[in-house]
């Protein structure tokens, strides 16, 4: 465990970097997957790390992937087993929000890991979040049975590497420079945990959003809802992935221009372009991480 050069409870914590041979646990704490490309997933894994999973995890119950019970045990099992070095998201899907709030999140705490995923699984993101734990938004295991092998390798690298100081381009659809902790995923999950009265963003950060198969209008919404809750206020940039399969339809406005004129009421920078959601590459970003918009740049270093 390596800790920020904040004090006590404020300093951020990074679990430790994977090493072929670490431990790591895959979960399905939402929806029910194709169960080829979760075995490919898995496969892949094998072959760099001592893998454990549960085999019940592959029985769904309707559109989730177990009852909550199961779902709950088995997460809640993989965060307090000292033995486990990460823990990995199955897939997606829906069902993590309802059995969040059970969830002892505080043994991230006392023994970070690493939590990989990303779409629903923003939630364990944002959980980690709010321990001030590091976490990794990246393919879920489904993710890498269907993406190809230099995406394997960019998925390692980013959990085995004891450092980082990456630099990703960007498009301005309002210039200015920002810095905080990089923060957040799918705008479905961020607005869902906000009416849940769970979001609580970590002052200052930069916030990433992506999102798939929703009209323009949703995101409005979605959107409204979020700036309504008061709870962006620590958001002093956002930046933007992948808005994939979210057509204008027959009112002509596409979500690109609902982002940015939603996001001019805060008067912060928004960047796009970002290569990360539901898209082929989802590129693997430590959420935690200090960035910094300048330039139409991102860049990303371990927590200040």
């Amino acid at each position: 465990m390596r800790r920020s050069g904040a004090h006590g409870s404020d300093a951020w914590l990074i679990p430790e970097p994977l090493r072929p041979g670490a431990r790591v646990r895959v979960v399905a704490p939402s929806g029910p997957f194709d169960h080829t490309l979760v075995w490919r997933g898995l496969a892949a894994l094998a072959e760099r790390y001592r893998l454990e999973f549960q085999r019940d995890m592959f029985h769904p119950r309707g559109f989730l992937a177990g009852d909550d019970e199961r779902r709950k045990g088995e997460l809640q099992r993989a965060l307090d087993d000292p033995r486990v070095d990460a823990v990995i998201a199955a897939r997606g899907g829906y069902g993590l929000s309802r059995i969040a709030p059970e969830v002892d999140w505080s043994s991230l705490r006392r023994q970070p890991k690493w939590l990989v995923g990303f779409s629903d699984i923003t939630v364990m993101h944002l959980e980690a979040s709010a321990q001030r734990v590091a976490s990794l938004h990246a393919h879920n295991c489904a993710g890498l049975g269907r993406a190809w092998q230099p995406r394997h390798r960019e998925w390692f690298h980013a959990l085995e590497r004891s450092d980082w100081d990456e630099v990703h381009p960007l498009r301005a659809l309002t210039a200015g420079d920002a810095e905080g902790t990089l923060c957040g995923g799918n705008l479905t999950l961020l607005s869902v945990h906000s009416a849940a009265r769970r979001l609580a963003l970590p002052d200052p950060c930069v916030l990433l959003l992506e999102e798939v198969s929703e009209a323009p209008y949703h995101i409005d919404r979605m959107l409204t809802a979020l700036l309504q809750s008061g709870d962006l206020k620590p958001v002093r940039g956002v930046v933007l992935g992948e808005f994939l399969s979210c057509p204008s339809g027959r009112y002509g406005v596409n979500a690109e221009q609902v982002l940015r004129e939603r996001f001019e009421r805060l008067g912060v920078p928004v960047y796009a372009e970002l290569p990360v959601g539901h898209g082929e590459r989802n590129q693997p970003l430590v959420l935690g991480s200090w960035a910094r918009l300048h330039a139409d740049q991102l860049r990303l270093t371990p927590p200040a």
